[in-house]
């Protein structure tokens, strides 16, 4: 490298680490892309109300819901890059890249992951009156009854609905597809018996699941999760390559400069991995993560790969 070459880049680099030595210089921004109430809202605040601790800011929460997420990362898409301003995200982040041709932001050009929180294990649940107690059996008797099998999603484009398309996507069957305006109203007509499966919380179906009213058939995601540590996991039960981890990510604008990045990243991990918080966490059913800069940025690329290809097959849209 040159001397010329050395000194531009020394040069360039002063002003983000300035930028970095006064950050955060006020309260955080932290916009979440869903409605109160769920579990992106609750890791959001528990975020928020530990930043005064690890960055000397309180963390602001703002609600800002609607077009499946679009609505609050756009916000952050074009707001200052000066790490003041952050949004968290589903998993429809990672869908709304491809479901949705008319947003107003770039998901993967103009936002960055600082961390992905945690991850909500997910269940396939089933009523008793479907003959089947393992995901080998749904598969068998849906390729005996295509299209027969009615499963619930709480919307067109939700987790429910994108987890039974992937499943449909690797195993060839054909399932009829019924959305909800919501998880609630999906799990009242499962437990009645007037629609056959959903893939749902583990915290969501654990109760009807206990009480005998459901069935549970795997687990959505990559690794078990605790709560339900005999249930196998789809990939395990005969499905290979099948996961989905339903996840939570903080993000940034994307030309936030690395260094503010590197101190909200170690700030939101400790604040993930302190032990209290994390306990807090597992016991809502979500699973703390926490990971640096780069496994987060790569784990979010990778979700955006997968995800554009059930979207495609499936025909998904999200408007």
């Amino acid at each position: 490298m040159n001397s010329g070459r050395a000194l531009l880049i020394c040069l360039l680099a002063v002003p983000a680490l300035a930028h970095a030595q006064g950050f955060p210089s006020k309260p955080i921004r932290i916009i979440a892309s869903l409605a109160p109430g769920g579990g992106l809202d609750t890791t959001t605040r528990i975020i928020a109300q530990n930043l005064q601790a690890t960055l000397g800011q309180p963390g602001i929460v703002e609600n800002r819901p609607g077009a499946g997420g679009g609505l609050g990362s756009e916000i952050v898409a074009k707001s200052s890059p000066d790490g003041h301003t952050l949004l968290t995200v589903s998993i429809a982040h990672a869908v709304l890249a491809s479901a949705n041709k008319n947003l107003g932001y770039n998901p993967e050009r103009d936002l960055v992951p600082v961390t992905v929180m945690v991850t909500a294990p997910n269940v396939l649940i089933s009523h008793p009156s479907l003959p089947v107690k393992t995901i080998r059996e749904l598969i068998a008797y849906a390729s005996k009854h295509p299209g027969e099998i009615n499963y619930a999603s709480s919307g067109s484009g939700s987790t429910s609905h994108l987890a039974t398309e992937y499943l449909k996507l690797l195993t060839k069957i054909d399932l009829t597809h019924i959305p909800y305006k919501g998880t609630a109203p999906a799990m009242t007509d499962l437990a009645a018996g007037r629609v056959s499966m959903i893939f749902t919380a583990v915290v969501s179906a654990k109760p009807y699941v206990d009480s005998g009213r459901l069935r549970v058939l795997a687990q959505a995601g990559s690794k078990r999760a605790a709560v339900m540590p005999d249930i196998p996991t789809i990939a395990e039960a005969g499905v290979p390559g099948y996961a989905v981890d339903v996840w939570f990510a903080l993000m940034a604008p994307a030309a936030t400069p690395r260094p503010v990045l590197e101190r909200l990243n170690q700030a939101a991990t400790k604040i993930l991995h302190t032990p209290d918080i994390a306990k807090k966490l597992e016991n809502l059913g979500l699973e703390p993560i926490g990971e640096g800069l780069a496994a987060s940025d790569a784990y979010v690329k990778s979700e955006i790969k997968k995800w554009a290809r059930v979207v495609a097959a499936a025909k998904i849209t999200v408007d």
